[in-house]
């Protein structure tokens, strides 16, 4: 029978502004399934902080210190940073 779970990986969250406020830490660590995009980690923090759900569409991603696309996906030992809209001047 084939395995029908999916391996899992590990990715550290870095939290900046407004997201480090609400989760009350600036690192958090997630599993994911491999190859998850970028995306699903918003999607688990929306799910634990429904608050977040107002940022979605003005976050921005940074794996490994680059920016990528939402639907980039995931490998073990990511660094992931999810970027709020900044303002000032």
């Amino acid at each position: 029978m084939p395995n029908l779970i999916s391996p899992q990986i590990k990715v550290t969250v870095k939290l900046f502004a407004a997201f480090q406020e609400v989760v009350a830490k600036s690192e958090i660590y997630l599993e994911l399934p491999e190859y998850s995009p970028v995306s699903s980690v918003y999607e688990q923090l929306v799910a634990t902080y429904p608050v977040l759900e107002s940022w979605r569409a003005v976050t921005r991603y940074a794996v490994n210190l680059n920016f990528v696309d939402k639907n980039t996906p995931l490998q073990n030992g990511d660094e992931v940073g999810l970027i709020p809209p900044v303002s000032g001047g």
